[in-house]
Formats: structure tokens, sequence, C-alpha cells
């Protein structure tokens, strides 16, 4: 764990069952006066402005799957995290973007995004309506050159007429209409009622495994996991939302990961290649800084937020640059204490048993919605 940072362990064996479970889409009718929608088990109630409108879910959804909201007409927010790929992208470490180029981080799964007090693996903003203009806008990824140019096209669009007044009360797209949108859809995309649930939760003591138990108890113990991805009495987010040294920012940046590259040839097959053998062919590695570009804190430097676990198995490849293509690697990684960071290790090696380390893993697949798991492609 981060040796300059202790967090409080929250894991008492406890908990409720949520009275209703809802495993699609969740929104709430305005009319029916309904003030607690129910989630599904395991998740924390949404709060009053987090409650997705039916009419404003079914144009989020429609924008999301658009590829005309980018400047050429090729890419949608669906392109990179995609239903059928743990809403990531399995293919590639790092999201694809405008005319194919390779972005430099991997696209976040956005599993739970509706309680994310961070967007961005920087935690660069705080509100999921803003969150959407930055891949819009962005150079690299849908290339729009203004907001207004994004609006008007909308507002061009024959089959949104009318939609957006029925869904805001009159109001026609706009710059926060389009984000608000984007973003109920985005909080519908809820993955709870695990089996960890089921057994955490809701007590039903048959639902995980003796191995799967045996991997919660590393969870919450030796392997120090729940001191980032942090568990209720009540529901379990698996995350503290905070952002953290690994060790693989500083790595690229400046130690080895400066001098040789993984080149990914097609899904799970990668060839290391001498950066000084790609110049030739290949933009220069943007020196990716992590969190200190967002707060100028020199502690920042290459920090990166905690992701959530939900539905962790369908979400690889995993960390902010999708360096690690497996859950055994990312346990043998914080197993190993991680990489130097500026010639220490900010992380403290486990010590694993093998056999520890696989009952990690397992527990870890416990984690997966049976929904989300059915309609999953694997790679």
């Amino acid at each position: 764990m981060p040796r300059n940072r202790q967090l409080p362990l929250a894991v008492p064996i406890c908990g409720s069952v949520f009275a209703a479970l809802l495993l699609g889409y969740i929104w709430m009718d305005p009319a029916s006066g309904d003030s607690d929608p129910p989630v599904p088990l395991g998740l924390p109630p949404l709060e009053a402005h987090q409650r997705p409108v039916k009419s404003q879910v079914e144009l989020g959804r429609k924008l999301f799957f658009d590829r005309r909201l980018a400047f050429n007409n090729t890419n949608s927010c669906a392109m990179c995290h995609i239903e059928s790929q743990g809403l990531t992208s399995n293919q590639s470490a790092t999201a694809i973007g405008m005319e194919g180029r390779s972005l430099n981080r991997n696209a976040p799964a956005l599993y739970n995004v509706a309680y994310e007090k961070f967007l961005f693996h920087d935690g660069r903003e705080t509100d999921l309506a803003q969150q959407a203009w930055a891949p819009l806008l962005s150079p690299l990824e849908m290339a729009n050159p203004s907001i207004g140019s994004v609006v008007d096209r909308v507002k061009g669009f024959d089959d949104y007429k009318g939609q957006f007044e029925a869904a805001f009360d009159g109001h026609g797209p706009s710059m926060q209409t389009i984000g608000d949108a984007l973003a109920s859809y985005q909080r519908t995309l809820l993955a709870g009622n695990s089996r960890f649930d089921q057994w955490y939760f809701g007590k039903k003591a048959d639902a995980l495994t003796n191995q799967e138990q045996r991997g919660f108890d590393v969870f919450v113990g030796r392997g120090h996991c729940a001191t980032c991805h942090t568990v209720g009495d009540k529901y379990a987010t698996f995350t503290d939302g905070q952002f953290y040294v690994t060790g693989i920012g500083y790595h690229n940046a400046i130690g080895a990961g400066s001098k040789v590259a993984k080149v990914q040839l097609a899904p799970g097959e990668f060839v290391d290649m001498k950066h000084e053998d790609m110049v030739t062919f290949s933009a220069p590695r943007m020196n990716d800084i992590g969190r200190f570009a967002v707060t100028l804190d020199s502690k920042d430097r290459w920090a990166y937020k905690t992701p959530g676990l939900r539905n962790v198995e369908l979400t690889f490849p995993y960390m902010h640059d999708g360096s690690l293509s497996t859950l055994e690697d990312v346990v043998d990684f914080y197993d190993k204490g991680g990489l130097e960071h500026d010639g220490d290790r900010v992380l403290e090696p486990l010590g694993l048993t093998s056999e520890e380390k696989e009952d990690l893993v397992a527990f870890l697949k416990s984690l997966t919605t049976p929904e989300d798991k059915a309609k999953h492609t694997p790679y």
C-alpha cells in the first residue's frame, strides 16, 4: 500500500438488502412521485440530481451511439466504451481516436460512473454532464472545432426534432441539454447484484465458493486491496475516489518505459520495440504526468484515480495506460510492490503465496454482474 497515506479499512461483515433490485435501465418518472428509485444490490441510493428521467435516458443513449457527433461522422462515445466489452475497449491498451490515432490512456469503464466525484483518470472534471464535452472537442477524439458547432449539428438532424424539447421542458439542443442527456444515460450503467453482493449484503451463504471467500479475506487482509477499493457495511463502490502513485507513470516517462514500448499487433499479441526504432513512423511519446496536470502539486505527479472494481473481470486491459493485460498481471504487480518511482518504491511488496493470488483473482471475478457477463465479448 502507499507509504505516504494511511486509510481506514472499512469492511465490517454486516449489511442490508435493498428492497428492490433493477438490473437494467432505471429512471424516475416525475409524474409518479417516486422519490427512491431502486438500484442493484450492493450500490448506494442515487441522490435526487442523479436519478435518470426516461425521456432523457433514451435521448442520451441515442447521442451516445451517434457517430455523427464526431467532426468527420466516424466516432461515437460507444466506440471507445463498448457495451459488449465491459464499457471499455478490450482490443487495445489505449483508446483509438480520430482517424485511428492512439490516445494516451486506456478508455475507463463507465460502470457506476453516476457515483464518481472525479472523472477521467486524472480527475480533471467533476460534473458528468460537462465531462462529455472533453472528448467531443478533443482534436484526438471527436475533433469538433467548438461547442456551438456540435449544438448546430444536432439542431440540424431531422431525427432529433422535438426530442430535446420533450425531454427538457421545452428546451432545445444546447451545451447543457446535450451534456445532461448523455449524463442521464450514463447514470443508468449500474453494475451490482453480483454473487459477491448476494453473499455479503444478501447473506446468501453459498453464493461464493470457498476459494472466493478466501480471496475476500486476502482482499481485506494481507492484500490491503480494500484500503483503496473500499467496502462498506451497506454498499460497496470498490473505490475511495482518491489518487495514487504506483510507479507506472514514472516508468513510462523517465524509466524503462521511455526506451521500450509494447506494440500490439493483434488482440493479446504484443511485441517489444525500442523507441529509437519507432521514431520514423510513430508520433513522439507524450509525457503523461497524471493528477499533477490538474493540481500542480508535486505529490500528484504521475498519480491516477483509484478505479472501481465492479465487472473488473470484463474491463481489461488494466491501469491508466492499459499496460497490464490480465487480473493475474495486476495481482502480481501489486504483490511485487509496483514499480520504482524516482528511485524508490511507493508500494509495499505483499509477499502473497501462489494460492493467495489465485484466491484473490477468483474473488475479483465474483464482482461481475451476471447480465453483463452474458453479453460480454471476450478477446
